[in-house]
């Protein structure tokens, strides 16, 4: 298994770093070739502005919209924002997942906070790590909530895909990035 991590701002470092002590191989991906071959994608927490930017630079958005339906991908906190349908204030990214994303929901930088979640079919007590972090508004079809924080969720997954409002990639605790695994691994399986 190869697990992208698309490379072009954020803790790309931290999620390679995370997927290796897991035992996956991983590519960083800053072009249209390097998606081939990888079984899933990793789009970290940066700043999503810059990284939709960057996006556009090196000519990924088209091609990452024509793999949404086929293509498993992981959003942590920008990432989340990119896969989007809708957002509250300016215009979607990559319209990956049915739901409305309010970008800096929880304020600013030095609002930035830690915390521990119970994350359905993932585990109790997972670390969590909100920086200018976003929170889901509204899902649509087939999106499940995983994990709420007050009345806002902060975690959701379809059959293909999962995001989370923070970054599990800036703590020791593997769980959500073995549950993604988990998922790719699943799709395999079924698709043979």
């Amino acid at each position: 298994m190869v697990i992208g991590v698309l490379g072009v701002q954020g803790a790309v470092r931290e999620h390679q770093e995370m997927l290796h002590t897991l035992g996956v191989k991983t590519m960083i991906v800053k072009s249209a070739a390097d998606l081939e071959g990888i079984d899933g994608l990793i789009l970290p927490g940066g700043e999503s502005t810059t990284i939709r930017r960057l996006i556009d630079r090196y000519g990924l958005l088209d091609v990452l919209r024509l793999q949404i339906d086929t293509l498993p991908m992981f959003g942590t906190c920008a990432g989340m924002i990119l896969l989007a349908s809708e957002l509250s204030e300016s215009p979607a990214h990559l319209r990956a997942i049915p739901m409305t994303v309010k970008r800096n929901a929880f304020g600013r930088q030095v609002d930035s906070f830690e915390t521990s979640l119970i994350v359905e079919g993932v585990g109790q007590d997972i670390e969590a790590v909100f920086i200018r972090a976003p929170f889901v508004e509204q899902v649509g079809e087939g999106v499940r909530v995983l994990s709420t924080l007050g009345t806002a969720a902060v975690a959701v997954e379809t059959d293909l895909h999962l995001a989370c409002s923070f970054h599990p990639e800036l703590t020791s605790d593997r769980r959500l990035h073995d549950y993604f695994i988990q998922k790719i691994r699943q799709r395999n399986a079924v698709s043979v």
